[in-house]
């Protein structure tokens, strides 16, 4: 092998080439997280046979220029291709890859750019497909923990402090609960110029709806407890290119395997040869047309057809207490403490079903339906699911959030969609259904007075009501036993 740095359009590449005379197809991986850090994936790619290039984007590490997340990165990319293209050991043939960012950074080779500078094939693992859908959910909710960590981490820097949130939190354990939010930076004690402008993008989609006129094949990667699940499969779902694959696993954003009993020995892969072998039958032509995939069925150490969706069944909990409750900003509901208080007045209303008679696979998208009344001008409504074992441990299942605004003290009925679910839930489990109105720290606290919840100052305590009779829980399971696939054979199909 043979590695070598170059700089292109005063972008910081490193590029390591197999042995042999080639020329050979080449990868690209553009990151803003240091090229030095992805040297032992290229190694690998190179090993089997493909000249693999890094590159830092623009204001990152060792690249010239100024760091604007998502702005640079289409032009910069399309040089780098067509570079890519001009070398002497290129045959032609670029599959672009990425995670998190990164894959933004391919996806907009495969989707903005002119048709000269476009890859041949596209890897995208986790990604995250812009600001607005980074910044917020589906519903408009903020995320805020992940955006704090990341700008924290990443923004307005050439370098990175990956510990930078944690290490203020530790100094001030409130710091996410000073107003406004957008204050952060002076907080963390540096500038982040671009925080306060994040929460300005509003334009959801685009690359998605970009996605169904793709020209070339596809292969989506995301985890089960990943923030932008539902952005891969989405982006799968859209994709009008040749062929699209989709594999997701019981993991966390970092491809990690989540705490808890979800993954099983069948669901540890070597990503790193699967995707080689997908690249490979891409670039040759050799996968089949339309959208395959596998998911993973967490709790059963066993893997699914993508395409894999439950029937529809309506399960109505019953009432334990809070029908009656108070949204206080000043102790909100915690997204990372599972433990219910017992004491003083509820900050929730608190569902739960009897226990399973039998074991069920759960499926596809998961929802719950509500009639509830909010005495302030706006409210947000969480709903968490929670898996109870009969052993009496706590597994989260899935959260949603929406915003709504509307008469004061006016009854609605409306729906908070939880994402999806593919996991086995074992006899004598229990479901238990929160339904609060904070999330925190993982999303904003809503102030309850219809002001922006980044910039507001001032925050109201809202009262609400839930008619429990007009809570239904709504999960897709399937009928009887799966036939597990390889996911393997389903990816490269």
């Amino acid at each position: 092998m043979t590695a070598f740095s170059a700089a292109v359009e005063g972008l910081a590449t490193d590029i390591h080439l197999p042995a042999g005379d080639g020329p050979f197809p080449a990868v690209l991986v553009r990151t803003p997280y240091d090229l030095t850090r992805h040297r032992a994936e290229a190694r690998g790619w190179s090993r089997r046979g493909f000249a693999a290039v890094v590159q830092d984007v623009r204001g990152r590490f060792a690249s010239t220029g100024e760091w604007h997340p998502y702005t640079n990165e289409t032009a910069d990319g399309a040089a780098t291709v067509r570079w890519i293209r001009r070398q002497p050991w290129c045959d032609g043939r670029l599959v672009a890859s990425g995670a998190s960012y990164a894959a933004h950074c391919a996806l907009v080779l495969a989707l903005d750019v002119p048709e000269d500078a476009r890859p041949d094939a596209v890897i995208a693992a986790v990604p995250a497909l812009g600001p607005a859908e980074t910044a917020r959910e589906a519903s408009g909710v903020e995320r805020l923990l992940s955006r704090a960590g990341w700008w924290a981490a990443h923004g307005d820097r050439r370098g990175s402090d990956e510990s930078a949130l944690d290490k203020a939190l530790d100094t001030d354990p409130g710091l996410l609960a000073h107003l406004p939010l957008t204050a952060l930076p002076e907080r963390l004690g540096r500038s982040l110029p671009s925080w306060a402008g994040l929460w300005r993008h509003h334009d959801r989609g685009r690359l998605v709806a970009r996605a169904a006129h793709a020209g070339l094949p596809l292969l989506a990667v995301g985890g089960h407890h990943d923030h932008f699940t539902d952005e891969t499969v989405a982006l799968w779902q859209a994709w009008g290119g040749p062929s699209a694959r989709l594999l997701l696993g019981p993991w966390r954003h970092g491809l990690v395997t989540a705490p808890g009993p979800d993954a099983g020995p069948a669901h540890r892969l070597n990503l790193g040869e699967l995707y080689v072998r997908w690249a490979r039958r891409a670039l040759a032509g050799e996968l089949a047309p339309g959208r395959h995939g596998a998911l993973a069925l967490g709790g059963a150490d066993l893997w699914l057809p993508a395409g894999t969706h439950g029937e529809p069944r309506i399960r109505r909990p019953r009432l334990l207490h809070g029908s009656a409750f108070t949204a206080d900003p000043d102790r909100p509901v915690r997204s990372d403490d599972l433990t219910v208080p017992t004491d003083g007045p509820p900050d929730r209303c608190l569902l739960v079903t009897p226990p399973l008679p039998r074991p069920l696979d759960a499926v596809g998208p998961a929802s719950v339906q509500l009639r509830a009344t909010a005495h302030t001008p706006s409210a947000d409504w969480a709903a968490r699911l929670v898996a109870l074992t009969p052993e009496g441990t706590a597994a989260r299942l899935a959260v949603g959030v929406v915003r709504r605004a509307g008469p004061v003290g006016h009854e609605g009925a409306f729906t908070v969609d939880l994402g999806r679910l593919a996991c086995r839930l074992r006899a004598g489990t229990r479901l238990r259904l929160e339904i609060a109105g904070h999330h925190f720290p993982a999303h904003a606290r809503n102030p309850h007075t219809g002001d922006d919840p980044v910039t507001a100052r001032h925050l109201l305590a809202s009262r609400r009501e839930v008619d429990p009779a007009g809570v239904a829980l709504r999960l897709h399971m399937l009928p009887s036993r799966p036939t597990p696939t390889d996911p393997a054979q389903e990816i490269l199909r």
